[in-house]
């Protein structure tokens, strides 16, 4: 006999819905959290109001930002390099393999072939703003080798169109579909150390 309460399958529905999660796997968290309610749940619950009330994603380059605080990208101009990725995930990866010191910019996505760039939120206005603000003298675009990865890169490349730029992109130790977060560090260094110069007309 089934014991179906709407609550406990209405989350599980909801944390199947999280990256790297099925039914099952959902199944098994919930039920965890259900045994401990007290050491698991309460603080979890706060936790996650906080982050909901306090944190949002800064117009300006993407990244979290506290609400009543500054941004990072508003007080931080030592760099020369902003290096373009399309979330946080991949901002992470990079971050943690500790081989770029420079701006970051999340755009938040990537440009379908098929789809209009007025018909996303992606961060790409902001990032032509930041570059002519800050006297940047190299983008390095960091998308994934997807389809949806190139395109957005190429319509970035399209859009900067400056001979006093440099527009580099990783080089070709990234596998082609391979997505940034995916790479371990040695693949990331190299595809870092190597970028290719993008020539624009």
């Amino acid at each position: 006999m089934k014991n179906n309460i709407p609550e406990v399958e209405e989350l599980i529905k909801q944390f199947a819905k999280l990256p790297g999660l099925g039914p099952k796997s959902a199944k098994r968290i919930i039920l965890k959290l259900i045994n401990n309610k007290e050491n698991i749940v309460k603080p979890l619950a706060k936790n996650l109001a906080r982050v909901y009330k306090n944190v949002i994603r800064c117009a300006n380059c993407g990244n979290l930002n506290v609400i009543e605080n500054k941004c990072i990208c508003e007080t931080s101009h030592e760099f020369d390099k902003i290096c373009v990725v399309e979330s946080l995930a991949d901002m992470w990866v990079i971050e943690s393999a500790n081989i770029f010191k420079g701006y970051y910019h999340i755009l938040g996505g990537t440009l379908n072939s098929s789809e209009k760039y007025e018909e996303n939120n992606l961060l790409i206005n902001s990032l032509l703003k930041r570059i002519k603000k800050n006297g940047l003298k190299e983008v390095i675009i960091a998308t994934s080798a997807t389809t949806e990865g190139q395109t957005t890169a190429h319509y970035i490349e399209d859009m900067i169109k400056s001979d006093k730029i440099k527009i580099t992109k990783l080089a070709q130790g990234l596998p082609v579909g391979g997505e940034i977060e995916q790479l371990d560090d040695g693949t990331l260094f190299s595809a870092f150390k190597n970028r290719i110069p993008v020539t624009t007309k």
